[in-house]
C-alpha cells in the first residue's frame, strides 16, 4: 500500500513568509498579511527595539499576534566575523529579550546580514534554535533539508514572484510536498515604492483550500513530527509518538487521515 506524509488537512502545498528588523513598515505589512490570511515570521533584534527606525515596544505589543516571533540577534552584527562566545551571547540575549517582551518561546532565527558559518550552524541547536533562515534564494519549492541553512524560494522583489506563486497554485502532483518561502524587509516597500507587489501576491495566493499557510516554526515542528511516525512493517498501521497531529494519505483512501498524538491508527 502506497502511503504518503501530507501537510495538515491532507494538503501538499504550503506558503510562508519571513521579514526582518521590526521597523515601522511592519504595521502595514502585518495588516496585509492578516487581511489575506497569510502567516509570517518576523525576525527581531531585542537590543534595538525602540531605537529608531525600529518600532517602540508599545507599537509591537499585539502587532504580531497569529504570526511567529524569531531571533535576528541582539544587535544585528555580522555573525561570521564575531568570536563564537559573542555569537552565543547575541543569540541567547536576543531570545531572552524577545521572550520576556512577547511571552513566547523563540526558536527560529534569521542570520543578520545573511552571515553565518558551519561553526555557527553547529552552535545554534545548543542555544535553543530549531532553524535559521539564510538570504540565499533558491528558486524551487523544496522542503528544508538542513534547518540551520534554510534557503528561501525568493525575495519579494524577485520579478518571478507572481510566476512562482502561480506555478505553486497550478501544481497538482499530490505525491510531492511543495513549499514556497518568501523573504524580505518591510521597509523595502517604502524605499522601492512597490507595496502593490506584496498586496497583489497575497491576493493571488489567498483563500486556497489546497494551501497550508504556516509560519517557519510550524513547518519545522510539523516535519519533525512527521519524521517520527512509526509504521508497522507492512504499513497497515502507524503510531504518532509526537505531541502534534500528523496527516497521511494512502492509495486506498485518497482523503488525508489525521494521526493524533499518541495514537496508533489502523490503515
Amino acid at each position: 500500500m502506497r502511503t504518503y506524509i501530507c501537510f495538515p488537512e491532507g494538503k501538499y502545498k504550503a506558503l510562508t513568509f519571513s521579514y526582518d528588523d521590526g521597523k515601522e513598515q511592519d504595521k502595514r505589512l502585518v495588516e496585509i498579511f492578516n487581511r489575506y490570511g497569510m502567516k509570517a515570521t518576523f525576525n527581531l533584534n531585542s537590543g534595538l527595539i525602540g531605537k529608531k527606525p525600529r518600532l517602540p515596544m508599545e507599537d509591537l505589543a499585539g502587532l504580531y499576534l497569529g504570526h511567529e516571533i524569531a531571533s535576528h540577534s541582539l544587535t544585528h552584527p555580522t555573525l561570521e566575523r564575531c568570536p563564537l562566545p559573542l555569537v552565543a551571547q547575541e543569540i541567547l540575549e536576543d531570545r531572552k529579550g524577545l521572550e520576556q517582551r512577547f511571552g513566547c518561546i523563540v526558536r527560529g532565527h534569521a542570520y543578520p546580514n545573511g552571515s553565518y558559518s558551519q561553526a555557527i550552524k553547529d552552535l545554534l541547536p545548543s542555544l535553543g534554535i530549531a532553524y535559521a533562515r539564510t538570504v540565499h534564494s533558491v528558486p524551487d519549492f523544496a522542503l528544508p533539508t538542513d534547518p540551520m541553512e534554510w534557503n528561501p524560494t525568493c525575495h519579494h522583489n524577485d520579478p518571478m514572484l507572481s510566476a512562482y506563486g502561480q506555478e505553486l497554485l497550478d501544481f497538482q502532483k499530490s505525491q510531492y510536498l511543495r513549499l514556497m518561502y518568501v523573504w524580505g524587509h518591510s521597509y523595502e516597500f517604502d524605499r522601492d515604492d512597490n507595496w502593490q507587489v506584496i498586496e497583489d501576491f497575497c491576493r493571488q495566493m489567498s483563500g486556497r483550500d489546497d494551501l497550508w499557510y504556516a509560519t517557519g516554526i510550524e513547518i519545522i515542528d510539523y516535519l519533525s513530527a512527521a519524521r517520527r511516525l512509526v509504521f508497522r512493517a507492512d504499513c497497515s498501521a502507524v503510531y504518532n509518538p509526537s505531541a502534534i497531529p500528523v496527516w497521511i494519505v494512502t492509495d486506498k483512501a485518497r482523503e488525508g487521515k489525521k494521526v493524533l498524538p499518541g495514537e496508533t491508527l489502523e490503515l
